[in-house]
């Protein structure tokens, strides 16, 4: 399902179409004064070569003792890291423990046990055979196009997710290797002792002038260097090619992964690369050990040092406020193209694209979903799923009384899902249907007592057919308030239609992910993805199409390039 809106990644295409991070110069003055403070050398500042990443730090000096350290470390050193937490990478550990090595894994702690995702169990038994578990987020999101308080709910509240499990990390690495050095403060206030970046070593496609590897200690910790993540079209041979180059200087060559598979897209998503093709290069690699010393170890025995306590990030939705932020939809996003607070929500084989229209029920804009080549699924405006900027504050056991105007060419229905403790975002609940209306509506519902352990609520009215749907004035309000006493009262009643009594839900049918195009260069538009829950009975349905179960988790995936 394509949505018709991206937001632009905070990074640029090189000539090979690979993602590289924009070089900021504001990372390497702060390297340099804290080498002048700390060496008390003079340090000269030189323009990068042409096609070359900006250096974190130089020195024209150097005392005879860093001298020496700098000799003792000029050895090979090259970290496995896989992005992500996808349940294949399971596959690659037991590979990595058949030759004696050990990876550094970066996870996703808002996805962990949701389908095709690493499970807690998965995560333990990682960490019992040595492996070491990283910080990548809670739900991937490109930290630069985030507000500061929800960078920091992201990043921080990653490590708090994982010290509760038992799992205390100390390495991190930026979700599409995008920074800036805002973001990279964020990484080391949140306690981690470094983070990695992507596409500042010499690759096979690209960045033919960068540095073959990355020297040990690197000069910059909160964004190391690294070659381009691995892709499905890279060979053995230029896996091996960037040992043997970082061989010829030494240093610390640290190789991403994603998935590891084989098939075709819908089997085997993007960035991959093949469980054959990794046995042959970790059998090569392990004799590099006696033929030319290069060794195997985590990013966090490279980079050493005290695990740190884990620090939680920004209050979750300041000053607990239990309304929708933007209701009217009057202000937007430049980098999404929505409003302000809201995202495009979808899933299922159809074609969806949500535009702007001054057709409004009240001010001057409302947002029209269009839907186009329906075969399942819908397409909804949300408030963002985030973890605390944008969604509505929830309490545990409390009904909310919910108000959204609409116009339609179809019925509707409001669409939940609610914000767990460790930020997943889990379907919950929809409403009755709401009948199509060709003058501007409100639909008004009470939810049932929000699940125990929910922070958040997110709702929207929703399309399940070909057609359209246009929206303004979102509401919500505890429905013991007077608020949502006065929402009842100036809702317009639109008529509840009953399904036909031969209508049956479908089944759910496990997890659907769609591949959503994006151009280069771009991430993709938000989509979902369900696990497949409890079966559906009669008993649990409520009325309306039940495409999932309550509880059925699901992730916000942006592809198709990771990081």
């Amino acid at each position: 399902m394509t949505h018709g809106l991206s937001r632009p990644l905070a990074a640029r295409n090189d000539s090979a179409g690979r993602i590289r991070t924009r070089r900021r110069w504001s990372r390497l003055l702060g390297a340099l004064l804290a080498l002048t403070v700390a060496v008390g050398t003079t340090v000269l500042v030189a323009a990068p070569a042409q096609g070359a990443p900006a250096p974190r730090a130089a020195t024209a000096t150097a005392t005879a003792k860093a001298k020496a350290k700098a000799a003792a470390v000029e050895k090979t050193i090259v970290s496995l890291t896989f992005d992500d937490g996808n349940a294949n990478q399971m596959d690659a550990a037991s590979m990595l423990q058949t030759y004696g090595m050990r990876g550094t894994f970066y996870v996703n702690s808002g996805y962990v046990g949701s389908s095709g995702y690493l499970s807690l169990a998965n995560l333990q038994a990682l960490k019992a055979a040595g492996h070491e578990i990283g910080g990548h987020t809670v739900s991937h999101y490109d930290l630069t196009q985030l507000s500061t308080d929800e960078a920091k709910r992201q990043v921080c509240n990653d490590r708090v997710n994982f010290e509760q499990w038992g799992l205390p990390v100390a390495s991190f690495a930026y979700p599409f290797a995008s920074s800036n050095t805002a973001v990279e403060n964020i990484a080391r206030d949140c306690g981690y002792n470094s983070a990695r970046g992507l596409g500042d070593i010499r690759s096979p496609a690209s960045c033919a002038n960068c540095p073959v590897a990355e020297t040990i200690p690197p000069p910059y910790l909160w964004f190391t260097r690294a070659p381009d993540q691995v892709e499905r079209n890279w060979t053995v041979a230029q896996l091996q090619q960037q040992v043997t180059q970082a061989e010829s200087k030494g240093g610390w060559v640290q190789l991403t992964f994603h998935q590891i598979c084989t098939g075709g897209l819908a089997k085997c998503p993007d960035p991959a690369f093949g469980p054959t093709k990794l046995a042959t290069f970790l059998a090569w690699l392990q004799k590099r050990a006696a033929t030319k010393g290069t060794v195997v170890k985590t990013v966090g025995q490279v980079i050493g040092g005290a695990t740190k306590p884990a620090v939680p990030g920004s209050p979750t939705n300041p000053g607990g406020s239990a309304t929708v932020q933007n209701p009217g939809l009057e202000t937007f996003n430049a980098s999404t193209g929505l409003p302000d607070c809201f995202m495009a929500g979808g899933y299922g084989s159809n074609t969806s694209t949500f535009a702007t229209t001054t057709d409004a029920h009240g001010g001057s804009t409302a947002v029209k979903v269009t839907v186009a080549n329906y075969v399942d699924g819908d397409a909804k405006l949300l408030p963002n799923l985030d973890l605390g900027t944008c969604a509505p504050a929830a309490t545990a056991g409390t009904s909310y009384t919910l108000g959204q105007w609409y116009k339609s060419s179809a019925v509707t229905q409001f669409a939940l899902y609610y914000r767990n403790a460790s930020g997943t975002w889990v379907y919950w609940t929809s409403s009755p249907w709401f009948a199509a209306a060709t003058a501007w509506t409100q639909a008004t519902w009470t939810t049932p007592p929000v699940p125990t352990g929910a922070t958040g609520i997110s709702f929207g009215l929703n399309i399940f057919s070909n057609g359209t749907l246009t929206v303004d004035d979102f509401a919500m309000a505890p429905a013991a308030s007077a608020a949502a006493a006065q929402l009842n009262a100036s809702s317009a009643k639109a008529a509840t239609v009953a399904p036909a009594p031969s209508a049956k839900a479908p089944a759910p049918s496990g997890p659907r992910k769609l591949v959503e195009d994006a151009g280069e260069g771009e991430q993709a538009p938000v989509v979902e993805q369900y696990r497949k829950g409890a079966a559906v009975t009669e008993s649990n349905l409520v009325p309306g199409p039940q495409i999932v179960a309550p509880g059925d988790q699901f992730v916000v995936a942006q592809e198709p390039s990771r990081g």
